[in-house]
C-alpha cells in the first residue's frame, strides 16, 4: 500500500513538472523577433529588395560597353542534271550534268558603347541608387508597423490573462461567502434576500469567468496566429522589462519632437527620395531634346575551311551620332509625365509630413491622456477596495446590509477592471508614439 502511494505521488509529480517545463514561454521581444522573422509582407518586401540591387547593377551597366560574339557555318549543295545554255555570242551551248558542295566558316566579335546620351545614364544611376534606399526605408517602415501590431496583441493578452486571474479569485471569493451566506441563512442569522442575493452575485462571477477566459483564449488565438505559431499548444506569456520603453524627454516640446519624428521616420525619408527620384526621371525624358553619341567596333573573319579563319581578318569602327529632330511628341510625353510626377511626389512629402505632425500631435495627448487615467483609476482602486472592506467587516458585525456590501464589491470590480485596462492602455501609447517619433527600430 505504501509503494501504491509512493508510485502515485511520483507519476503526479512527473505530469505536473512535465506539463510546466512543456509550455513554450512567449516574451514581447521573442515574439517581435518571431513576427519579424515569419512576417509574410516583410518576407515578401525582403526579397523585392534584390529586384532594387538587381536594377541598380543594370543602371551601372549602361556605361560599360557591350561585347557580342557570333560563329556561324553553312553548307551549299548545288545540283544539276544538264541543260542547254547561250553564250556569249548568242549561241546554243549543252552542259552537262554536275554537282557541287560548298562550305563556309566565319566569326565575329563586336559591340557598342554610349559616349553621351545627354545624361540619362548618370541620371538612371542616381535614380536608381533612391530608389533601392527607398525600398529599405519602406520595409524598415514595414517592419516598425510588425512591431507595434505585435506589442498590441501582446499586451491585449496580458491584459485579459490579469483579468481572468482576478476573475478566479473573484468566483472562489463568491463561492465562499455563498457558502457562508447559506451557513448563516441555515442558523435563521440572514434573510433569504441575502442568500438569493448572493446566489445571483455568484452566478455573475462565474459568467464573468467565462468571459473572460474566452477572451483570453481568443486573444491567444489571434496572437498565435499572427506569429504563426502552432494554437493548439500550450505557451506562457510574460512582458519582459527590458523591452519596456523608458520615459520620453521634452514631451511638451512638440517642435522638438516634430523634429525628431522627421529625421528618424522611415517613411517620410522613403518619400523624400522618392521625390529626389522624380527629378532624376526629368532630366531623363529632357535628354530626349539633346543628341546622342554611340561607338561601334567589330571584328570578323570567314573561310571555307575551318584553319584558314585567321587568314582574312576584318577590323572596324564608327561613331555615330544622333539628332532629335521629330519624334513624334514621344519626348515631350515623356517630359510632362515625369513632371507630373515631380508634382505629385512633392505633393505626397508635403501630405506626409502634415501626417507625421498630426499622428504625433495625437499620440502626445493619448499618452498624457492614459497617464492621467492611470492615476486616476489607481486612485479609483485604492478607494474602492478600502470602501468595500469596511463595508464587509460592516456587514459580518450587522452594521451594514447585505446590498451596502454588494454595490460596494461591485464598485471594486468595476475599479479593477478599469485598472487593468488602464495599465495596459498606457503601455500601448508609450509605443505609440515612438512609432510616431520613428523611434521603434527593429533592432
Amino acid at each position: 500500500m505504501k509503494f501504491v502511494k509512493i508510485f502515485f505521488l511520483l507519476s503526479f509529480t512527473f505530469v505536473f513538472v512535465a506539463g510546466v517545463y512543456g509550455q513554450e514561454k512567449i516574451t514581447l521581444s521573442s515574439a517581435i523577433t518571431t513576427a519579424l522573422n515569419q512576417n509574410t509582407s516583410v518576407i515578401k518586401s525582403t526579397n523585392s529588395l534584390e529586384t532594387s540591387v538587381a536594377s541598380l547593377k543594370n543602371a551601372y551597366g549602361s556605361l560599360l560597353p557591350t561585347v557580342n560574339f557570333s560563329s556561324g557555318w553553312n553548307w551549299q549543295r548545288t545540283s544539276s542534271s544538264g541543260s542547254t545554255v547561250l553564250d556569249f555570242f548568242g549561241n546554243p551551248q549543252t552542259l552537262g550534268a554536275s554537282e557541287t558542295d560548298s562550305r563556309s566558316y566565319s566569326m565575329s566579335l563586336g559591340g557598342s558603347v554610349t559616349l553621351f546620351d545627354g545624361l540619362a545614364n548618370i541620371s538612371t544611376i542616381n535614380q536608381r541608387k533612391n530608389d533601392l534606399q527607398a525600398a529599405k526605408y519602406d520595409l524598415e517602415k514595414l517592419r516598425a508597423d510588425v512591431i507595434l501590431q505585435t506589442v498590441n496583441l501582446f499586451i491585449s493578452i496580458i491584459n485579459n490573462e490579469k483579468i481572468l486571474k482576478f476573475q478566479t479569485e473573484d468566483v472562489k471569493y463568491n463561492e465562499d461567502l455563498l457558502t457562508k451566506v447559506k451557513e448563516m441563512y441555515d442558523l435563521r442569522m440572514k434573510a433569504n434576500v441575502d442568500l438569493y442575493s448572493q446566489e445571483y452575485q455568484t452566478s455573475n462571477s462565474r459568467l464573468a469567468y467565462l468571459q473572460a477566459k474566452s477572451n483570453y483564449e481568443k486573444s491567444k488565438i489571434t496572437f498565435l496566429n499572427y506569429l504563426s505559431k502552432d494554437i493548439l499548444k500550450d505557451y506562457t506569456f510574460e512582458m519582459d522589462s527590458s523591452y519596456l520603453p523608458g520615459s520620453i524627454k521634452n514631451i511638451d516640446n512638440i517642435d522638438a519632437l516634430i523634429q525628431t519624428a522627421l529625421d528618424n521616420r522611415n517613411d517620410y525619408q522613403s518619400s523624400k527620395l522618392k521625390l529626389e527620384s522624380s527629378e532624376y526621371q526629368l532630366t531623363i525624358a529632357r535628354g530626349g531634346l539633346l543628341p546622342s553619341l554611340s561607338g561601334n567596333y567589330n571584328f570578323s573573319t570567314s573561310a571555307t575551311q575551318p584553319t584558314d579563319l585567321f587568314n582574312r581578318r576584318v577590323y572596324s569602327f564608327g561613331l555615330s551620332l544622333s539628332f532629335p529632330i521629330f519624334s513624334r511628341w514621344s519626348t515631350e510625353l515623356a517630359m510632362q509625365t515625369a513632371s507630373v510626377l515631380n508634382k505629385n511626389s512633392n505633393e505626397d512629402l508635403n501630405a506626409l509630413e502634415r501626417q507625421i505632425k498630426s499622428d504625433l500631435k495625437n499620440a502626445v495627448l493619448d499618452l498624457q491622456t492614459a497617464k492621467l487615467q492611470l492615476e486616476a483609476t489607481r486612485a479609483g482602486l485604492k478607494s474602492a477596495k478600502e470602501t468595500w472592506e469596511i463595508k464587509r467587516d460592516s456587514y459580518t458585525l450587522g452594521s451594514a446590509t447585505f446590498i451596502d456590501q454588494q454595490q460596494s464589491y461591485r464598485d471594486y470590480i468595476q475599479a479593477t477592471n478599469n485598472n487593468i485596462a488602464s495599465e495596459s492602455n498606457y503601455l500601448y501609447r508609450q509605443f505609440g508614439l515612438l512609432s510616431a517619433l520613428g523611434l521603434l527600430k527593429s533592432e
